[in-house]
């Protein structure tokens, strides 16, 4: 199967647009000249992570639209201007895979999560001396020559959503723990496992259905772009 059905089959079965955690999932009415907010800024985020330059403002402008335009006629959509469902699962397909990380095996970046079982936690700590919760995240990734931003919050701003059914080894779970938002992330281990440095216990693995982290669960992102071979999204 071709890497673009993968992504469709994974895309079909996610939010129409990226919500904050706890929000509806409902159909979102279709983005268009003079709405603004984030929803319009990760639209114009991800266009220019493939190639169409447009200023990240968070308002949807006349050339916004125009841009959209040319995407959905580049890409055999109803060209209307506006975003609507198939419009945005289409750029957050193309733009996964320019910006996702290829070639690395999600199987493998838990095999690196788990050799520093044990290593002390420490706020800003970004070597296995001493990890935070990101900066552990990202050496683990680094080890692979992938690239992540160092916050958790930023963190959060890369890859795909999923849901937790949908988690794979490799997928970064996210947290809100000590601020709003995205303020905490681990890498998810599979069967309801994820690998975390925690100020309470260093690095260690973690269950979802711990009620600490269930009640505090934010969202997940997945970063590692699957290779034609991997058959399941589930």
């Amino acid at each position: 199967m071709r890497l673009h059905k993968l992504l469709a089959a994974l895309l079909l079965s996610m939010l129409v647009l990226p919500l904050p955690a706890g929000a509806a999932a409902k159909k979102a009415a279709p983005l268009t000249v003079g709405d603004k907010g984030w929803k319009v800024k990760s639209v114009q985020m991800k266009l220019n992570a493939i190639g169409v330059k447009t200023p990240e403002t968070g308002k949807y402008t006349k050339d916004l639209a125009e841009q959209v335009r040319d995407f959905q006629r580049k890409n055999r959509l109803k060209v209307t201007g506006q975003v609507d469902d198939n419009t945005y699962y289409r750029i957050t397909e193309s733009a996964f895979e320019k910006e996702g990380i290829h070639g690395v095996s999600g199987r493998d970046i838990v095999r690196t999560a788990s050799r520093y079982k044990g290593v002390p936690y420490s706020f800003g700590g970004t070597t296995p001396r001493a990890f935070d919760c990101s900066g552990y995240v990202q050496y683990v990734f680094r080890q692979h020559k992938a690239a992540l931003p160092r916050t958790a919050d930023l963190q959060y701003e890369k890859g795909m959503f999923v849901t937790q059914r949908q988690l794979l080894p490799g997928d970064l779970g996210f947290f809100t723990t000590y601020e709003p938002g995205a303020s905490h992330v681990g890498i998810y281990a599979g069967q309801g496992m994820f690998w975390s440095a925690t100020s309470s216990g260093g690095v260690r693995l973690c269950s979802l259905r711990e009620n600490y982290w269930r009640t505090r669960y934010y969202g997940a992102k997945r970063v590692l772009v699957p290779d034609s071979g991997q058959r399941s999204y589930r």
